[in-house]
């Protein structure tokens, strides 16, 4: 037998979505997905999401979430989805181990940092290593930090910053950025701002925080040591849409490609956070398009039922 609602991925969006739709007494499932709880467990502390004026750890916020979700008969499920099939009714959604059918289905299975790799970003995300300038800036007051990369988002990551460090060095492996021109001319003339050019990360110094990092240069190979506080990876991100190549419409980066919000081209398929956002990626936008979603799948679920009992 067919779920009523079977909602893929469990941050802010899916938690919400699965709130929302739980009240209304759907019983859906959540398909996990690994992290489960998505990007706020690489955070320490939420301090810009409502209702929390002393902050809240990132995965206490995924705790309190996941709990009211089953507190109204919200299921979990720990797998990943692999593939779907929207061609028909029911809908079918594969994981590693089992085939699920659903009448309706969420897709909030968020995006995922682009990080380099280095085994000392690694062990220092969450303790002065970030992807997330808007998410962690303030916690950075009259400090020094780098950001690595060249693009929009590394223009748009390093003029918010201005607003709380002290200074800022852009890490870049080219000899001009790849940005559009306005956010290059912000960047170069703002007098908190320095280039490296032709150069790479290559070691987050510090034990338990960032405490300095060692830059190539990748023409000369020379090594500089510079002391700062602070590591913003500003790579760009990738939606976790990989199960979604062919089954629903993705833009050239593999977003959800979504209309009136929330709405997929399939009827009773619905994307929310940051699978189709590509610009605010915040925790409270998140939940808010999950109960968009949610909402919505209400009216499909009630629609189709009437249909049914007609």
């Amino acid at each position: 037998m067919a779920e009523d609602v079977i909602i893929i991925g469990s941050g802010p969006a899916g938690l919400s979505a699965a709130l929302y739709t739980a009240r209304e007494g759907y019983n859906p499932l959540v398909i996990t997905g690994f992290p489960a709880g998505g990007q706020l467990l690489l955070t320490n502390t939420v301090e810009n999401y409502p209702a929390f004026p002393d902050g809240v750890q990132g995965s206490d916020l995924v705790e309190l979430m996941r709990k009211q979700a089953e507190r109204f008969g919200t299921r979990f499920i720990i797998d990943e989805v692999v593939d779907v099939n929207f061609s028909s009714k029911p809908l079918k959604i594969k994981t590693a181990s089992e085939e699920y059918q659903a009448n309706c289905v969420i897709i909030a299975s968020g995006a995922s940092s682009n990080w380099l790799g280095l085994p000392s970003e690694q062990k220092l995300i969450g303790k002065g290593v970030s992807s997330c300038a808007t998410c962690d800036a303030p916690f950075f007051k009259n400090k020094d930090v780098i950001v690595v990369g060249g693009g929009d988002t590394a223009m748009e990551d390093s003029l918010f910053l201005t607003k709380f460090v002290k200074s800022i060095t852009i890490v870049h492996r080219r000899d001009q950025f790849r940005a559009s021109k306005i956010m290059k001319d912000r960047v170069l003339s703002n007098p908190k701002i320095k280039v490296m050019w032709n150069s790479a990360l290559e070691e987050v110094l510090g034990e338990t925080s960032v405490v300095g990092a060692k830059i190539k240069n990748l023409q000369t190979t020379e090594i500089t040591t510079l002391e700062v506080q602070g590591v913003f990876i500003a790579v760009g991100y990738t939606p976790n849409t990989k199960f979604l190549v062919n089954k629903l419409k993705l833009d050239e980066k593999g977003y959800i490609i979504t209309k009136d919000e929330v709405k997929t081209e399939i009827k009773g398929v619905y994307a929310a956070g940051d699978v189709a956002d590509r610009v605010y990626r915040q925790a409270a936008t998140a939940a808010g398009s999950g109960i968009k979603a949610a909402i919505e799948a209400r009216t499909y679920l009630q629609n189709l039922h009437y249909k049914k009992r007609a």
